[in-house]
């Protein structure tokens, strides 16, 4: 019995003893994990200003999905256990592609001195062309769905892609406790931080690398077309709402769950009836649209929170 059907039984026997059923759980699990990894960086990547940055590391994931399968069938001769052993280096070979990308575009942006969405938009555009080359091996070689990396399911979400991503929100909250003043500082005036002695140019590599364990380990749980969407929507309701860094952070966080756990439950609970059939609602579209309603929301009361700061 390989490690994802042992888990898959132990979060099985878990939901039981709570009188739940085992793929909601796994779902709710997933989607508070991807809500406090998120809701953790979402207002750095925010006060960067590398919307578009994250973006781009999610569409580079595709390349990074085709070049997993390609490593997987090199080491499987003849297809045997060709599954188990994608579940296994699919995570790992997209992280280190994702990351590659990332340090790539902070490399030549520096040596060329172009500006960063113009490197961005070039290593975007050749990573998209290198998935969509092979891409294909991913219908031809495995048993996989690419709507599944497109949009995600956080309810069928693997049992060890599940794991990963407690070990990913363990990771992100260490490193927000650790370097979260140093990178707010580098953010905010890189120059007074170099000052300061703060290692400005570590921080950024450190950040990026992050952002790619985050975006490629959150594709199976909200899916590479709406991971962004997660990073910077519930930031960017919160930076309308909040007076400083602190409540940016709670407030982040805050959203993110809420729209997470809310979005899930609709998606549970609320289906939609056509011609006799029932169409059950994405979980991951459900979080993104119910996070675009609270930043809407939020513009309205923007206004009375800074009327209350000037008083």
């Amino acid at each position: 019995m390989n490690l994802n059907r042992q888990l898959d039984i132990l979060f099985s026997q878990l939901a039981n003893a709570i009188g739940t059923d085992g793929i909601f759980l796994k779902g709710t699990l997933a989607i508070i994990s991807v809500a406090l990894i998120c809701g953790s960086v979402g207002p750095l990547v925010v006060g960067k200003r590398m919307a578009f940055f994250s973006d781009a590391l999610g569409h580079c994931a595709l390349a990074g999905i085709a070049l997993g399968v390609i490593v997987t069938l090199l080491l499987s001769p003849a297809g045997r256990g060709k599954d188990d052993l994608l579940d296994w280096l699919l995570p790992p070979v997209m992280i280190v592609f994702g990351g590659l990308v990332g340090l790539g575009i902070i490399y030549v942006r520096d040596k060329t001195g172009l500006a960063s969405d113009t490197v961005i938009g070039v290593f975007f555009a050749g990573a998209i062309g290198f998935g969509a080359i092979l891409f294909n091996v991913l219908k031809q070689f495995t048993n996989r769905d690419a709507d599944m990396y497109l949009f995600g399911s956080p309810n069928f979400i693997p049992a060890v892609d599940l794991v990963a991503l407690f070990v990913v929100a363990i990771i992100t909250m260490a490193a927000m406790y650790l370097r979260f003043n140093h990178l707010v500082f580098a953010s905010f005036n890189a120059s007074l931080a170099r000052s300061r002695r703060i290692p400005v140019w570590l921080n950024n590599y450190l950040f990026i690398v992050l952002l790619a364990f985050i975006v490629n380990l959150g594709l199976q749980a909200v899916g590479l077309l709406l991971i962004n969407a997660v990073l910077i929507v519930p930031a960017a309701t919160a930076s309308n709402i909040s007076r400083n860094m602190r409540q940016l952070f709670w407030w982040t966080i805050a959203i993110s769950l809420a729209a997470g756990l809310c979005g899930q439950l609709i998606s549970d609970r609320v289906s939609i009836h056509i011609r006799g059939n029932e169409i059950q609602l994405g979980a991951g579209g459900c979080i993104v649209v119910l996070s675009v309603i609270a930043f809407v929301i939020s513009m309205f009361l923007s206004p009375m929170v800074r009327g209350r700061q000037t008083r």
